[in-house]
């Protein structure tokens, strides 16, 4: 990991870290609207029972957040998988009602709180932007 990236990973890490700890006994009430929520953003997800979602959903983000502050995981990798992540998100923003204000990307208060998972797509590609084209500067 080069040093320059170590704010933005350690920042993101330890919020991912946090967030997918904080899910993992999510059951019931709390499982089944995270899935609807999930759902109504990728149909195919219905697939998946609503508590296997949060389990998956809690170890997602635990290990995203892990990978993040272990300095021995390259930059592009978690980069690549922050992008990956904040994506889903990003399309849960958008296709959720009442999260954007009308004919507008600009988030209403209800959306604000996932609006600012456009960083995460940000960070993870600048992640990997910066690792590829250090390496290509390198001759790697």
């Amino acid at each position: 990991m080069k040093l320059v990236h170590l704010p933005l990973r350690a920042a993101i890490g330890v919020f991912m870290l946090n967030s997918g700890l904080t899910k993992r006994g999510m059951e019931g009430e709390a499982a089944q609207a995270t899935h609807s929520m999930a759902v109504g953003a990728i149909p195919q997800l219905r697939q998946i029972p609503p508590n296997r979602f949060a389990k998956l959903l809690s170890y997602s983000e635990a290990t995203l957040g892990t990978a993040l502050l272990a300095p021995f995981v390259p930059s592009a990798l978690v980069g690549l998988g922050l992008a990956a992540f904040g994506a889903g998100l990003v399309q849960l923003y958008l296709k959720t009602p009442g999260l954007r204000q009308p004919g507008s990307l600009r988030p209403t208060e209800a959306g604000t709180p996932i609006a600012k998972d456009f960083w995460l797509v940000g960070a993870g590609l600048t992640l990997v932007l910066d690792d590829l084209t250090h390496r290509k500067r390198l001759g790697r």
